[in-house]
């Protein structure tokens, strides 16, 4: 279970379209969010390829950067 403010800060970011995300996993994997993203209750959604959507738990998330495209 991730904190509601977690939670929050995370929807504002992925659904504002005018920054790069890039994602740091507890696994040790790095993932960069295209602009095609959206939060869907606790995961975030993403599409490394048009037709295949991929998804990402916000309790897998160890840090975000984020940067002004």
């Amino acid at each position: 279970m991730v904190s509601s403010k977690f939670k929050e800060q995370m929807e504002r970011y992925v659904n504002y379209r005018g920054i790069d995300i890039i994602l740091h996993l507890k696994d040790g994997s790095i993932i960069e969010l295209d602009k095609n993203r959206r939060l869907v209750g606790e995961e975030i959604v993403y599409f490394p390829q048009k037709a295949n959507p991929s998804k990402i738990s916000l309790t897998m998330i160890q840090k975000a950067d984020l940067f002004v495209a």
